[in-house]
């Protein structure tokens, strides 16, 4: 067994480019619009009727009223599923895998229904083993498995010893710990 390399492996994260294009060309507009209507007004023009139309309503309204208060919270809602969007990793399905070389910049990642795939093929290997699920998170890997004719404590020994080999051979930068349950 090889000592863990002590490298900095970043978990992936989506790109989320079309709802970043469709927020920045939204407020690219309204920017353009305030702008314009400045522009206007500065020229001795008169304002748009829109903006005169609003700041009718914001003398008229107060905060009190209950459309200013759905508005808001519509747009207190929308602001918070954006913040949610952009601080959310995204592609938690990927587990990322230590780089063949630390100072090369080449990333890998393992998919963890692949994981599980191969980690379940490990262990309908050992002897006594009927069926198994297998269920890979960041920090452990959730293995039920059945037996049918050994003993549970040398299934169990076995599928440890098999699952450590199979977790070190998928070469994850936070390898996770095998949770094994085993029954008849």
């Amino acid at each position: 067994m090889t000592a863990p390399r002590s490298v900095r492996v970043r978990r992936f994260r989506s790109v989320r480019r079309v709802p970043a294009a469709l927020t920045a060309l939204v407020l690219l507009g309204v920017a353009v619009l305030f702008l314009y209507d400045l522009a206007a007004v500065r020229a001795d023009r008169p304002g748009m009727s829109w903006r005169r139309d609003l700041a009718d309503l914001l003398a008229t309204h107060t905060p009190a009223d209950l459309g200013v208060q759905l508005i808001a919270g519509a747009a207190a809602l929308v602001g918070a599923v954006l913040l949610l969007l952009a601080l959310a990793p995204g592609l938690r399905g990927i587990l990322p895998m230590l780089p063949p070389d630390p100072g090369a910049g080449v990333r890998a990642g393992l998919g963890r229904k692949d994981a599980a795939q191969v980690l379940r093929d490990r262990a309908m290997e050992v002897s006594g083993v009927r069926s198994v699920r297998v269920r890979v998170r960041r920090s452990h890997v959730g293995v039920r498995a059945t037996s049918h004719f050994r003993e549970l404590d040398d299934v169990r020994a076995d599928l440890d010893a098999a699952l450590a080999v199979g977790i070190e051979e998928l070469g994850l930068a936070h390898p996770p710990q095998p949770r094994v349950r085993v029954r008849r």
